[in-house]
Formats: structure tokens, sequence, C-alpha cells
């Protein structure tokens, strides 16, 4: 297919898309040999009402009968165990690729009929496009971490379901879009210091040993979306060998600057979008850590979803991937602010940062122009291969955030020159 064609791609070299707009399925990671999805949850309000009845039967499809009968049949054993309503089964997801996710009501008594209930969150992974066996294992993870993360209660690897706990429905994202409207700062506030507090937890606190390596094949294979689906592709250019020489030079860079960063639990996709605000449950203040602490001691925000793809690798990963989201942008003062606190709690906690609070700003804008990139790469090749264009609407916000960090630094502005004209913009050199 040429350039630029596609589902609703038009054929010009360069392409004006609509300003960003939120939607509702994760970046999609390359080199795991998985083809992960995000976890969306939605569940009533409260955690625990009074037993309804469903009168008639669910009304999930199964494109495959076989695998619907298998799912029954797993769905009647899990079901005896935690008093789960089959009738009440829903979906609980939208826009999955493969994966798929659906709420179920049961019994907090575990057995069917009576008093009060509550929901549950179950999934279901084509083994032969999913492996489950990472998303337990991280869950594992974080649970031990201290974190907020959905509890596998029952599994079938084999035939990729599971049975988790629901963390709810009240999105980071939605919340913080929200407070954006409302000029409410200090909402914002207490939500993203729970994360900058959570994110130290998890890097301090999770054995990253047994994680694949965020190594420099994986970087590289990421960084290599960019020329390949966006640049070629979506924006119908041909880089010159001097062009080439510039990405090169650019590539040898970051991967540099993140493979020199101390080795941690990385989430891969510590973004908004993923993190859920869980308050439902009676909380009060541990004052030793300034964190909300429900009344059984486990931390309640935020809860954590998305994190099948977890790696070992650079300390500056998962706090760039949080202060430039793929939807959600600050001031950069707000984000310095945020960082330093970051930095400030990351060196208390033991974790190896610079001492120089500038030289790990330049890493995190470093490591985040190397996702930027990578995101640039996947938002195109969604649109084009995926029959997904709505993607490419937020290929603006990265441009942005990947030219200013760009044309920041001496070592990176040859590529920012490379940037501009992908970007419709024309530079004008001025002497004075």
């Amino acid at each position: 297919m040429p350039c630029g064609a596609g589902s609703g791609a038009a054929p010009a070299r360069q392409q004006q898309v609509p300003k960003a707009v939120s939607f509702v399925e994760s970046i999609i990671h390359e080199a795991l040999p998985r083809h992960p999805c995000g976890l969306h949850l939605h569940r009533q309000r409260h955690p625990t009402r009074r037993l309804t009845t469903h009168p008639h039967p669910s009304t999930i499809a199964w494109p495959d009968p076989l695998r619907g009968q298998a799912f029954d049949t797993w769905l009647r054993a899990a079901g005896a165990a935690h008093g789960l309503l089959p009738a009440s089964l829903r979906s609980a997801s939208s826009d999955a690729s493969f994966r798929r996710y659906f709420r179920i009501d049961g019994n907090t008594c575990g057995k069917a009929g009576g008093g009060a209930v509550r929901s549950f969150i179950v999934m279901d992974a084509p083994p032969a496009l999913e492996d489950v066996r990472p998303f337990v294992t991280v869950s594992a993870m974080l649970l031990a971490a201290g974190l907020n993360a959905p509890q596998v209660l029952a599994q079938d690897p084999a035939q990729g379901f599971l049975l988790l706990t629901d963390l709810g429905s009240e999105l980071y994202l939605d919340t913080l879009q929200d407070a954006q409207r409302r000029a409410d700062l200090p909402a914002a506030d207490t939500l993203m210091r729970d994360a900058l507090h959570a994110l130290v937890q998890w890097q301090t606190r999770a054995d990253a040993s047994a994680l694949p390596a965020y190594d420099d094949a994986l970087l590289r294979r990421e960084l290599a979306l960019f020329p390949d689906w966006c640049v070629t592709r979506e924006l119908c250019v041909i880089w010159s060998p001097a062009d080439q020489a510039v990405w090169a030079d650019t590539c040898d860079l970051l991967v540099r600057s993140a493979l020199a960063q101390p080795v941690v639990a990385v989430h891969r996709d510590y973004m908004p979008r993923n993190l859920m605000v869980c308050r439902d449950a009676a909380v009060e203040i541990d004052r030793t850590r300034g964190r909300n602490i429900d009344l059984t001691g486990r931390p309640c925000n935020p809860g954590i979803l998305d994190f099948q793809d977890a790696v070992r690798g650079p300390v500056s990963y998962d706090l760039a991937s949080l202060l430039r989201d793929a939807f959600i942008s600050w001031d950069e003062e707000q984000e310095i602010d945020w960082a330093v606190r970051y930095w400030q709690a990351a060196r208390q906690a033991g974790l190896a940062v610079p001492d120089d609070f500038g030289e790990f700003w330049r890493q995190v804008e470093w490591m985040g122009l190397q996702r930027h990139l990578k995101v640039l790469g996947i938002f195109c090749r969604l649109k084009h291969r995926d029959n997904k264009p709505k993607y490419s609407e937020d290929l603006p916000r990265f441009f942005a955030y990947a030219h200013k960090v760009a044309s920041r630094y001496n070592a990176l502005r040859p590529f920012s020159r490379l940037l501009e004209p992908l970007m419709g913009v024309t530079r004008v050199e001025g002497f004075y």
C-alpha cells in the first residue's frame, strides 16, 4: 500500500490533524512475545450493594463457540468458590485488541444467593494471542510491594481466563482532566503526589531481576518505529543519507543515556490512563509516609493497571511517562515541581539518581523523547496497519514534546531540525 494510504488517510505529503483528544486504548508495546491491550475497568460507584437479580442470561458474544463453552465451564468452577452470579456477566472494557474484560457480581460471603454483593473483573485472553502469565507475575510483584493492583483470585493460564478484584471506575485521567477544566491544581497535585509516592515504592520494593531487560536491542527496535511508520508511511518522507546519519546519532545518544541509568522495575505505561482513583474504602492518613492508607493497611490510591509489559530498565522511564502523558499535558513549571518531589523522595529512599537535579531532569527529558518517538511510530502503525485512524489525532502533542526536548540540548539540535519539516514548521534563522 502506498505511503499515507490507509483508513482515513489523505495522500498528501503533509497532513494536518486535529487537536489531540482522549481515547480508550493503551499504547501497544513492541518486542515482547505477546500483544498486550489496556485493562480498562468500569464499575458501579459503590463497592458493595444489596443483591439484585438478573432475570436475563449474559449477552456476551463468543465468536468461537468452543471457547465460550470452555469459559462457561471455568466460570462455574470459579463461581462456586467466590459466589459469582453468572447472569450478571457484562462487558467492562472497550477497544481491546485481543484481551476482553468482563464485570461480574459475587456475594461477599462467597455463596450464591442473598446478602450484599460486590463486583469482580474477568479477563478473557485467547492463549494463541495473549499470555496471561506476565500479568499474574507482575500483579503479585505490585501487591508484594504494598501497592494497589488487581489481585488474581482464580486463574487458568492455559486457557487465558483470570478472575480479578475490581479497582473501580474512576480513572486518574478523567479526574485530572476535570481538575484542569476547573483550574483545581490542588486536586491534581494530590493525585499526582500519590502516584509519585507509589512509583518510588514500586522502584524500591519490587525485585526486577526476573523481568525482561529494557536493553539496547529493545530500545532501538522501539525507536525504529518512528522512521518506519511515521516518517515514511504516514508523512511520505524519504530521508537523505545526511538525515539518516542525524537519526543514527540521535538514537545512539538516547540509548546511551537510557542504559547509563540505574536499573529498576519499569511499569512501561505508568500514565494517568492506567491509574485508578481508589477512594471507596474508608481511609486514614499515614503521617509517616504522607499517603492515604485504607483501614486494612493497604494503600488505596492509585490503583495500578496495564502492567503486564513491565521490564527492568531506566529509573527515569516511568516518571517521564507520568509527567508527559499521551492524553494530558502540564505546564513545564508544574512538571518540574513534580519531578523535584520525585527526585527528593527517590534519593531519600536510596535510589541512585544523580545528585544534581539538572542532570536528572536531562535524563527524564531524553528518556521521554525516546518514548515519544516510539509512540509516534506506534500511533501511525495503528492507523495504517490496524485500521484505527483516531490515534493520529494525537500526533501534534508528541511532535511538540519531541521538538521541545530536541531543540533544548546542543547534542540533539540537529534532530530538532530534522523534525521541523515533518511538523510543517519552517525555521527562520536570525542574526543580530
